[in-house]
């Protein structure tokens, strides 16, 4: 049992080097495709986009959305300023929740928030994809830290 303990966490200690990097990859596709299908108004979610901000203009909105989408997304895969771009991710995750206030009745079955409609399962998927935005945010270390890390060893 040792050995298979032992072989496992020599597999966990080489996953870890690679994880961060894969996690904040996947994430930036998902950003870029998603915000792509906005952009060119391939979106199976514009509607519910537009029913969420009606106080919005909604061609102009899912556009500018999608926009946004495709720079966090590139900006998560070439990996600069993470700290500021999993924010900003986060922040925007954060928003999509709007749906669950703005339109009860599309995510909630019969007004019980414990029965999940497909489209409110679409947006409570989101804590998930903010956790992500919150470990590679976490995982970027400022430079000073690191330098200062340096200097006491």
């Amino acid at each position: 049992m040792t050995s298979i303990s032992s072989r496992l966490d020599a597999h966990a200690n080489s996953l870890r080097a690679l994880s961060i990097p894969l996690l904040r990859g996947s994430l930036g596709v998902v950003f870029v495709w998603f915000g792509a299908l906005k952009v060119t108004g391939s979106t199976p979610v514009a509607d519910l986009v537009a029913q969420t901000v009606p106080w919005l203009d909604p061609s102009g909105f899912v556009i500018v959305l999608g926009v946004v989408e495709m720079v966090l997304g590139v900006a998560l895969v070439v990996g600069r300023r993470l700290r500021w771009v999993a924010l900003l991710v986060v922040l925007h995750l954060c928003g999509t929740f709007l749906v669950l206030v703005v339109q009860p009745a599309v995510a909630f079955r019969t007004g019980n928030p414990l029965l999940l409609t497909m489209t409110g399962e679409f947006v409570v998927k989101n804590l998930v994809l903010i956790t992500a935005a919150l470990v590679v945010m976490s995982a970027d270390t400022p430079v000073r830290q690191r330098v200062a890390q340096v200097d006491r060893r």
